[in-house]
Protein backbone atom coordinates (compact mmCIF):
# COMPACT_ATOMS: atom_id res chain seq x y z
CA UNK A 1 0.00 0.00 0.00
CA UNK A 2 1.63 3.18 -0.72
CA UNK A 3 1.22 6.02 1.15
CA UNK A 4 0.11 9.53 0.29
CA UNK A 5 3.02 11.94 -0.89
CA UNK A 6 2.84 15.63 0.78
CA UNK A 7 1.39 16.94 -2.15
CA UNK A 8 -1.27 14.73 -2.31
CA UNK A 9 -1.75 15.88 1.73
CA UNK A 10 -1.23 19.59 0.41
CA UNK A 11 0.65 19.94 3.93
CA UNK A 12 2.72 22.84 1.64
CA UNK A 13 -0.91 25.04 1.55
CA UNK A 14 -1.03 28.21 3.27
CA UNK A 15 -2.60 27.81 7.20
CA UNK A 16 -6.02 28.37 6.36
CA UNK A 17 -8.87 28.58 9.32
CA UNK A 18 -11.28 26.32 8.46
CA UNK A 19 -13.11 27.92 11.05
CA UNK A 20 -16.32 28.29 13.22
CA UNK A 21 -16.63 32.12 14.12
CA UNK A 22 -19.71 33.67 16.20
CA UNK A 23 -20.55 37.22 17.57
CA UNK A 24 -23.96 37.40 19.56
CA UNK A 25 -25.74 40.88 21.20
CA UNK A 26 -27.10 40.16 24.62
CA UNK A 27 -28.91 42.83 26.89
CA UNK A 28 -26.31 44.35 27.72
CA UNK A 29 -22.67 43.29 25.72
CA UNK A 30 -21.70 40.62 23.58
CA UNK A 31 -20.17 37.23 23.31
CA UNK A 32 -17.73 35.95 20.60
CA UNK A 33 -17.07 32.43 20.58
CA UNK A 34 -14.70 30.29 18.16
CA UNK A 35 -13.15 26.89 17.82
CA UNK A 36 -9.46 26.20 17.61
CA UNK A 37 -8.07 24.24 14.34
CA UNK A 38 -5.95 25.71 11.92
CA UNK A 39 -5.44 23.47 8.88
CA UNK A 40 -2.93 23.16 6.09
CA UNK A 41 -4.54 21.40 3.18
CA UNK A 42 -5.33 18.45 5.19
CA UNK A 43 -2.90 18.39 8.22
CA UNK A 44 -4.04 20.09 11.44
CA UNK A 45 -1.54 22.61 12.06
CA UNK A 46 -2.17 23.92 15.44
CA UNK A 47 -5.30 22.36 17.22
CA UNK A 48 -5.33 25.01 19.75
CA UNK A 49 -4.94 28.07 18.13
CA UNK A 50 -6.82 31.63 19.14
CA UNK A 51 -8.88 33.24 16.58
CA UNK A 52 -10.33 35.75 18.96
CA UNK A 53 -7.85 39.06 18.71
CA UNK A 54 -8.07 41.94 20.71
CA UNK A 55 -8.08 45.11 18.90
CA UNK A 56 -8.58 47.70 21.64
CA UNK A 57 -9.57 47.35 25.46
CA UNK A 58 -13.37 47.16 24.67
CA UNK A 59 -13.32 45.92 20.86
CA UNK A 60 -12.14 42.65 19.48
CA UNK A 61 -12.34 40.71 16.11
CA UNK A 62 -13.08 37.36 15.45
CA UNK A 63 -10.80 35.65 12.14
CA UNK A 64 -11.26 32.98 9.60
CA UNK A 65 -9.89 32.21 6.06
CA UNK A 66 -6.10 32.75 5.42
CA UNK A 67 -4.34 32.83 9.13
CA UNK A 68 -1.87 34.89 7.37
CA UNK A 69 -4.32 37.83 6.06
CA UNK A 70 -6.61 37.93 9.08
CA UNK A 71 -3.28 38.71 11.12
CA UNK A 72 -1.91 41.49 9.29
CA UNK A 73 -5.65 43.18 8.79
CA UNK A 74 -5.97 42.90 12.34
CA UNK A 75 -2.32 44.22 13.12
CA UNK A 76 -2.66 47.24 11.14
CA UNK A 77 -6.56 48.18 12.55
CA UNK A 78 -5.45 47.99 15.94
CA UNK A 79 -2.46 50.30 15.01
CA UNK A 80 -4.47 52.34 13.65
CA UNK A 81 -7.08 52.50 16.29
CA UNK A 82 -4.28 52.91 19.17
CA UNK A 83 -3.15 56.27 17.40
CA UNK A 84 -7.42 57.19 16.98
CA UNK A 85 -7.48 56.05 20.64
CA UNK A 86 -4.51 59.01 21.28
CA UNK A 87 -5.63 61.41 18.76
CA UNK A 88 -9.42 61.74 20.54
CA UNK A 89 -8.32 61.09 24.35
CA UNK A 90 -10.78 57.99 24.44
CA UNK A 91 -11.41 54.26 23.60
CA UNK A 92 -12.55 54.28 19.90
CA UNK A 93 -16.32 52.94 18.98
CA UNK A 94 -17.05 49.29 17.62
CA UNK A 95 -18.62 50.86 14.93
CA UNK A 96 -15.25 52.58 14.34
CA UNK A 97 -13.63 49.40 14.85
CA UNK A 98 -15.46 47.61 12.29
CA UNK A 99 -15.44 50.31 9.25
CA UNK A 100 -11.25 50.38 9.55
CA UNK A 101 -11.75 46.75 8.92
CA UNK A 102 -13.94 47.14 6.62
CA UNK A 103 -11.56 49.87 4.44
CA UNK A 104 -8.27 47.44 4.48
CA UNK A 105 -10.49 44.78 3.05
CA UNK A 106 -12.70 46.11 0.72
CA UNK A 107 -9.29 47.96 -0.69
CA UNK A 108 -7.42 44.69 -1.13
CA UNK A 109 -10.43 42.63 -1.51
CA UNK A 110 -8.24 40.94 -4.88
CA UNK A 111 -5.87 39.83 -2.19
CA UNK A 112 -6.99 38.86 0.76
CA UNK A 113 -8.94 35.72 1.94
CA UNK A 114 -10.38 36.58 5.59
CA UNK A 115 -14.01 37.01 6.64
CA UNK A 116 -13.87 38.59 10.23
CA UNK A 117 -16.37 39.59 13.29
CA UNK A 118 -15.84 42.42 14.99
CA UNK A 119 -17.53 42.82 18.59
CA UNK A 120 -17.27 44.93 21.84
CA UNK A 121 -19.31 47.33 23.85
CA UNK A 122 -18.85 51.15 23.86
CA UNK A 123 -20.47 53.88 26.12
CA UNK A 124 -22.78 55.01 22.87
CA UNK A 125 -24.32 52.22 21.20
CA UNK A 126 -23.41 49.34 23.99
CA UNK A 127 -22.98 46.03 22.73
CA UNK A 128 -22.50 45.76 19.09
CA UNK A 129 -21.29 42.72 16.33
CA UNK A 130 -20.66 43.85 12.98
CA UNK A 131 -19.82 40.91 10.33
CA UNK A 132 -16.85 41.81 7.62
CA UNK A 133 -17.50 38.80 5.14
CA UNK A 134 -15.15 37.72 2.21
CA UNK A 135 -15.24 41.44 -0.26
CA UNK A 136 -14.75 43.80 2.36
CA UNK A 137 -18.83 44.75 2.56
CA UNK A 138 -19.90 45.30 6.59
CA UNK A 139 -23.27 43.99 8.05
CA UNK A 140 -24.48 44.83 11.05
CA UNK A 141 -26.67 42.86 12.91
CA UNK A 142 -27.71 40.95 16.32
CA UNK A 143 -25.67 37.77 15.51
CA UNK A 144 -22.98 36.96 12.72
CA UNK A 145 -21.47 33.52 11.99
CA UNK A 146 -18.23 32.99 10.00
CA UNK A 147 -16.24 30.14 8.81
CA UNK A 148 -16.61 26.88 7.00
CA UNK A 149 -18.77 25.69 10.05
CA UNK A 150 -21.30 28.55 10.00
CA UNK A 151 -23.06 26.58 6.71
CA UNK A 152 -24.64 23.89 9.79
CA UNK A 153 -25.59 27.31 11.77
CA UNK A 154 -27.74 29.09 9.89
CA UNK A 155 -31.41 27.18 10.52
CA UNK A 156 -30.16 26.45 14.36
CA UNK A 157 -29.36 30.90 14.91
CA UNK A 158 -32.86 31.41 13.31
CA UNK A 159 -34.45 29.15 16.10
CA UNK A 160 -31.96 29.56 19.03
CA UNK A 161 -31.22 33.18 19.09
CA UNK A 162 -33.59 35.70 20.38
CA UNK A 163 -33.95 38.98 21.31
CA UNK A 164 -33.51 40.04 25.01
CA UNK A 165 -30.78 37.04 26.18
CA UNK A 166 -29.00 37.18 29.64
CA UNK A 167 -25.49 36.98 29.65
CA UNK A 168 -25.20 33.45 30.68
CA UNK A 169 -27.67 32.08 27.92
CA UNK A 170 -25.97 34.29 25.27
CA UNK A 171 -22.64 32.21 25.74
CA UNK A 172 -24.24 28.76 26.31
CA UNK A 173 -25.95 29.47 22.83
CA UNK A 174 -21.97 30.22 21.91
CA UNK A 175 -20.63 27.27 22.89
CA UNK A 176 -23.84 24.33 21.77
CA UNK A 177 -23.51 26.42 18.41
CA UNK A 178 -19.69 25.79 18.48
CA UNK A 179 -19.83 22.46 19.31
CA UNK A 180 -22.21 21.82 16.53
CA UNK A 181 -20.19 22.79 13.93
CA UNK A 182 -17.23 21.09 15.43
CA UNK A 183 -19.30 17.69 14.94
CA UNK A 184 -20.31 18.10 11.54
CA UNK A 185 -17.31 20.56 9.77
CA UNK A 186 -14.33 18.94 9.27
CA UNK A 187 -12.17 21.97 9.63
CA UNK A 188 -13.44 22.98 13.08
CA UNK A 189 -11.87 21.52 16.14
CA UNK A 190 -10.23 21.50 19.34
CA UNK A 191 -11.43 23.83 22.04
CA UNK A 192 -13.71 26.45 22.72
CA UNK A 193 -12.91 30.24 23.37
CA UNK A 194 -15.50 32.80 24.40
CA UNK A 195 -15.07 36.34 25.26
CA UNK A 196 -17.45 38.26 26.78
CA UNK A 197 -17.29 41.93 26.11
CA UNK A 198 -20.00 44.72 28.34
CA UNK A 199 -19.89 47.74 30.33
CA UNK A 200 -17.75 46.00 33.17
CA UNK A 201 -14.92 45.27 30.48
CA UNK A 202 -13.55 42.04 29.30
CA UNK A 203 -13.63 38.43 30.44
CA UNK A 204 -12.43 35.65 28.24
CA UNK A 205 -13.48 31.80 29.12
CA UNK A 206 -11.95 28.06 28.09
CA UNK A 207 -13.83 24.90 26.94
CA UNK A 208 -11.86 21.92 26.52
CA UNK A 209 -12.62 19.47 23.58
CA UNK A 210 -13.47 16.52 26.39
CA UNK A 211 -15.97 18.86 27.96
CA UNK A 212 -18.10 19.85 25.20
CA UNK A 213 -21.70 18.05 24.41
CA UNK A 214 -21.42 15.13 22.01
CA UNK A 215 -23.93 15.04 19.13
CA UNK A 216 -25.04 12.71 16.56
CA UNK A 217 -22.87 9.71 15.75
CA UNK A 218 -19.69 11.38 17.47
CA UNK A 219 -17.02 9.61 18.80
CA UNK A 220 -15.76 10.02 22.55
CA UNK A 221 -12.80 11.94 22.88
CA UNK A 222 -9.15 9.89 22.46
CA UNK A 223 -5.78 10.79 24.43
CA UNK A 224 -3.55 11.32 21.40
CA UNK A 225 -0.01 9.64 21.52
CA UNK A 226 1.46 13.00 22.11
CA UNK A 227 0.30 13.88 24.78
CA UNK A 228 0.68 10.30 26.21
CA UNK A 229 4.57 10.27 25.70
CA UNK A 230 4.69 13.99 26.80
CA UNK A 231 3.37 12.61 30.34
CA UNK A 232 5.78 9.71 30.48
CA UNK A 233 3.29 7.40 30.74
CA UNK A 234 3.64 4.05 29.06
CA UNK A 235 3.14 4.08 25.40
CA UNK A 236 3.64 1.61 22.84
CA UNK A 237 6.93 -0.33 23.13
CA UNK A 238 9.43 0.29 20.43
CA UNK A 239 9.36 -2.03 17.60
CA UNK A 240 12.89 -4.27 17.58
CA UNK A 241 15.11 -4.73 14.05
Amino acid sequence: MSHPSMDDMNLNAPHSMGTTIIGVTYDGGVVLGADSRTSTGVYVANRCSDKITQLTDNVYVCRSGSAADSQVVSDYVRHFLHQHTIQLGQPATVKVAANLIRLLSYGNKNMLQTGLIVGGWDKYEGGKIYGVPLGGTVIEAPFAIGGSGSSYLYGFFDQAWREGMTKDEAEKLVVKAVSLAIARDGASGGVVRTVVINSEGVKRNFYAGDTLPLWHEELEPQNSLLDILAAGGDGPAPMNE
